[in-house]
């Protein structure tokens, strides 16, 4: 951190403003060079100071989504990403633009003189670290109604953009949740949260700005020709604009004995406060090893009596990330005294007075188990839909162009229900269930609502928590031919850029920050990266200038 000297008034400054902000020399103008940012203090407050072809901007310096030092990420143009989880940020205006953030970020004034930089700071928002964009509400006697269907990221995005356009009409959002839409990456790295201490926004938030929520109802059923959905206990609401957004559902295994008490499933914030109370000192078995099995096994560490997962392939996460980071998290878990049996799949249920007590294996093995907690992928909540004219495709995933709109006018569908072209993977249809891409959708499918024509052009950002450490995916790697390896796995330090045709089109890291940031940031800005530069010893590329460099951050104990 920089900090040159202490309160120094600005010369010229206008009395009237000076009661109400604090100013001081941050730096030099010649310590900071183009595309360069570093963190610098101003009345004990730290703020970002970045340059871009020679202007000087000074935003927060945290990102608003876990708070993560932006210092620590990576500045590209009038962008900086985040180093934890890919959000963006400008950084002239602080506005936020690209998730998961949901905040834009304070903006502070900025003034070189004398060859000085000085920020100034409002004395009234001193500590405020997050910023609501500026947003409308009702507008009496606009008759245009927006029907969010489901309770998730896509349809807040949605509500929140259509207000921060100005859209003046009705806003309706419907979800068969208990509770306000609430950040679901928790649930399986922190089960015993409360549902309070997640909800993405307040009651007072909706009613601010004139967003009406609706819980505990589903629709059941879609007249697009009447333009009106059909919910459970028989109300009939109609739109002028529908977004669908009702996401997915655990899938339940298909075996003799799952009625047994004490298998769970993990779905909402009581489903997870349930499973780390009925596991505490008990036996448990875990049926899944891709991402929410293996986040769920990690939080059960020193938590239940033994833990034994089971998976259907030969490594975890072996269809996704490959086969190398397969064994890296799975040493990583069977030096906790994990057991794992891959290549297997449960064919039996065996219980004792109602209650889980074996788990029977195709294999033949027979697992002790007091409790069976199954995460072995999801199924499409479109069953509603299954009557409508909307296109459905073979997994029952709802297809959308790149404006989310759906076959039929006026209807949209976004978040994990919707499979889309992707822009970085030369527009091939896909479904990704990443928290962030159900952001930007909500996003995309509210500007095309306003005709604001607006294609999406998000990067998949995903990240994965393990014993307190994050791996950090970026891109789409489905068809990847091999990978090109930076650091080493056996160190739990490396870099993975996953190549098909001679280009990176996904990358992995663990402790390798910010390597993740700048991939993402070479994929949104449509550069590819070649073969040659993967290979190559200089990795130039995948640094930050900054004008004073520091260790890298320790996020073990800070990151969720």
């Amino acid at each position: 951190m920089c900090v040159l000297a202490a309160r120094e008034e600005l010369p010229d400054s206008d009395p009237e403003d000076s009661s109400e902000e604090l100013t001081e020399v941050v730096c030099l103008e010649s310590d900071l060079k183009d595309g360069q940012m570093m963190e610098v203090e101003v009345g004990n407050h730290s703020v970002l100071l970045t340059r871009s072809e020679g202007r000087y901007s000074a935003i927060g310096h945290k990102c608003t989504h876990y708070g993560a030092p932006l210092s620590k990420g990576f500045i590209s143009g009038n962008t900086v990403r985040c180093p934890w989880h890919g959000a963006c940020f400008n950084i002239h205006t602080g506005d936020l633009e690209e998730y998961p953030g949901m905040d834009c970020l304070p903006c502070h004034k900025v003034k070189i003189q004398n060859k000085k930089v000085y920020v100034s700071i409002n004395k009234k928002t001193l500590r405020q670290e997050k910023r609501v964009k500026s947003m409308g509400a009702l507008v009496p006697g606009v008759n245009q109604t927006v029907l969010l269907l489901g309770g998730g990221a896509a349809s807040l995005i949605c509500a929140e953009t259509l207000r921060q356009e100005h859209f003046g009409g009705r806003i309706i959002m419907v979800t068969r949740d208990e509770l306000l839409p609430y950040d679901k990456t928790r649930l399986s790295k922190v089960m015993n949260v409360q549902s309070d201490s997640i909800l993405l926004r307040r009651m007072e938030f909706y009613h601010q700005y004139d967003i009406e929520v609706w819980l505990r109802k589903e629709a059941v059923s879609l007249d697009t020709d009447k333009k009106t959905v059909t919910f459970d206990e028989g109300l009939v609401q109609s739109y002028d604009q529908l977004l669908i957004s009702t996401g997915c559902r655990a899938k339940a295994l298909d075996v003799p004995g799952t009625k047994l008490d004490n298998i769970k499933m993990l779905e909402t914030p009581e489903d997870a406060r349930q499973i780390h109370a009925a596991c505490l000192g008990h036996n448990v078995t875990l049926v899944g090893t891709s991402f929410v099995g293996m986040e769920v096994a990690s939080y059960l560490i020193n938590k239940a009596s033994s833990i034994t997962l089971i998976g259907s392939s030969e490594l975890p996460y072996q269809n996704t990330l490959g086969r190398e980071v397969g064994k890296v998290t799975m040493t990583m878990l069977s030096e906790k005294n994990l057991k794992f049996y891959m290549n297997d799949n449960v064919t039996e249920i065996k219980g004792v007075d109602g209650k889980v007590k074996e788990v029977v294996l195709k294999s033949g093995k027979v697992i002790p188990a007091d409790v069976l907690i199954v995460c072995i992928g999801i199924k499409a909540n479109s069953e509603f839909l299954r009557s409508s004219k909307i296109q459905l495709d073979q997994n029952n995933f709802v297809t959308v162009d790149k404006h989310m709109r759906t076959n039929i006018p006026s209807v949209y569908c976004g978040g994990d229900l919707a499979t889309f072209p992707l822009a970085m993977a030369k527009n091939r249809m896909v479904n990704i269930g990443h928290w962030q891409m159900a952001q930007a959708h909500g996003r995309i499918a509210a500007l095309n609502m306003l005709d604001k024509q607006t294609e999406l052009n998000s990067v998949p950002f995903y990240w994965t928590v393990l014993l307190g450490k994050t791996i950090r995916y970026a891109g789409y790697g489905e068809g990847y031919t091999d990978i090109v390896i930076k650091g080493k796995f056996e160190d739990k330090k490396f870099l993975g850029l996953y190549m098909k045709n001679d280009e990176v089109i996904a990358a992995v890291s663990l402790n390798y920050d910010p390597a993740l940031s700048a991939v993402a940031e070479r994929f949104a800005a449509g550069k590819v990266i070649t073969r040659e530069e993967a290979e190559s010893d200089d990795l130039s590329w995948l640094q930050v200038p900054r004008s004073t460099r520091s260790a890298p951050l320790n996020m073990s104990s800070l990151e969720c």
